[in-house]
């Protein structure tokens, strides 16, 4: 299995560079701002919490918040997961055998499409650049359906999209649905992003709610910006896929830690409040990023993303993106990631684009000065 590039990149810059502008969560909270939304006997009881082994399914008073924010799941169709990435391996693992075929879009969160990739054969479906779309972006279930082989048993997609923003219309995802209950077929939907789309009637609806085959998975870190917490979840109907996952976890994090799951709790009782807290810090941060591209024309094509803190804008500019994220990088301590850390060995991906995050708050505003000065910097160098 090759090496987790995006990681291995964020590993060396993400705490060495002075702006970090690539981030893929949104600004975090404090542990005494999580506390304000536990009830009076909760944070009397939290500093007095018992530190020993926590359950491989997870508390269930936090199971239970969580299939609360579904329509179709109960408490016993909900899996604790140690973050996300947890799921993503474990799933591939339990799911999949030599023989089996899944199918991915690109660019992708890399560990959706190599850990597959390890264990059976696998079809990239690239999104396709599309500026007449909302968002810039546009996954075909058409092209999902001509990947479909008769040996085909994962299909999985992340929505909103990570690094793009795109997002299915409902009828998209109905249709993709059926696609999926035709074939037999497991849909595995990231939906990390939920619950941060700029327009609300983009939400969709979450597929374990649709589907009898559909896995959602999502976690604390990226609309309820806390990845600290490292508290994700698989919620789905098929209850032996999800025994399958929980027994394959004791090789992996066995449990959760206490103390996370139930600030994870805490943050669910909040849901509401932190999520309208991070839409309008989103829309406030991609007005000051349109700003600053609309300013100097003829160096970054951009549409604004649909839902999520990440866009992947292309540069124009004199030069290729690599150069320019480099640039960047070197010169004004800004980080961004080139198109090339989601380099796919299944299908293209698009040259000369990065990906740039605005979830954070003042790191954000420091970071967006940098890059303006660059920018200034990059006209004058080539007579603009």
């Amino acid at each position: 299995m090759r090496a987790f590039q995006l990681e291995v990149f964020l590993s060396r810059w993400e705490f060495e560079a002075r702006h970090h502008m690539t981030a893929s969560d949104i600004e975090s909270m404090s542990v005494a701002q999580l506390l304000e939304f536990a009830s009076p006997a909760q944070r009397e009881a939290f500093p007095q919490l018992h530190l020993g082994y926590t359950t491989t399914w997870g508390d269930d008073a936090l199971r239970e918040a969580i299939a609360a924010t579904y329509e179709r799941i109960e408490l016993d169709d909900v899996l604790c997961l140690a973050g996300a990435q947890e799921g993503l391996y474990a799933l591939a693992r339990v799911l999949l055998e030599p023989g089996d075929h899944a199918i991915v879009p690109t660019p992708n969160y890399q560990s959706a499409e190599t850990v597959p990739l390890d264990i059976c054969e696998v079809s990239g479906v690239p999104l396709r650049r599309d500026l007449s779309a909302r968002g810039g972006w546009r996954l075909d279930v058409d092209d999902i359906r001509a990947a479909m082989r008769p040996n085909t048993k994962l299909v999985s997609v992340n929505l909103p999209h990570n690094p793009t923003g795109h997002l299915l219309a409902r009828e998209e995802l109905d249709a993709l649905v059926e696609l999926c209950r035709e074939h037999g077929v497991y849909l595995l939907v990231d939906e990390v992003y939920r619950g941060v789309e700029f327009d609300p009637s983009d939400t969709l609806p979450q597929v374990a709610d649709l589907y009898e085959r559909g896995v959602s998975l999502n976690v604390m870190s990226k609309a309820y910006g806390l990845p600290g917490l490292r508290v994700g979840w698989f919620a789905c109907q098929d209850h032996a896929l999800l025994e399958r996952v929980e027994r394959y976890k004791h090789y992996l994090s066995i449990c959760n830690s206490a103390p996370a799951e139930q600030l994870a709790l805490f943050a669910l009782q909040g849901r509401e409040q932190i999520l309208e807290k991070n839409r309008a810090l989103l829309a406030r941060n991609v007005v000051s990023l349109e700003r600053l591209f609309d300013d100097f024309p003829g160096l970054i094509e951009w549409s604004r993303p649909r839902g999520g803190c990440v866009g992947f804008p292309r540069y124009t500019g004199p030069g290729d993106g690599e150069a320019f994220c480099r640039s960047l990088l070197e010169q004004r301590g800004v980080l961004l990631l080139p198109s090339s850390i989601y380099r796919s060995e299944v299908a293209p991906v698009p040259e000369d684009h990065f990906r740039v995050g605005f979830g954070r708050a003042e790191s954000f505003t420091a970071g967006l000065a940098a890059m303006r000065e660059h920018f200034q910097d990059r006209y004058a160098e080539f007579g603009r």
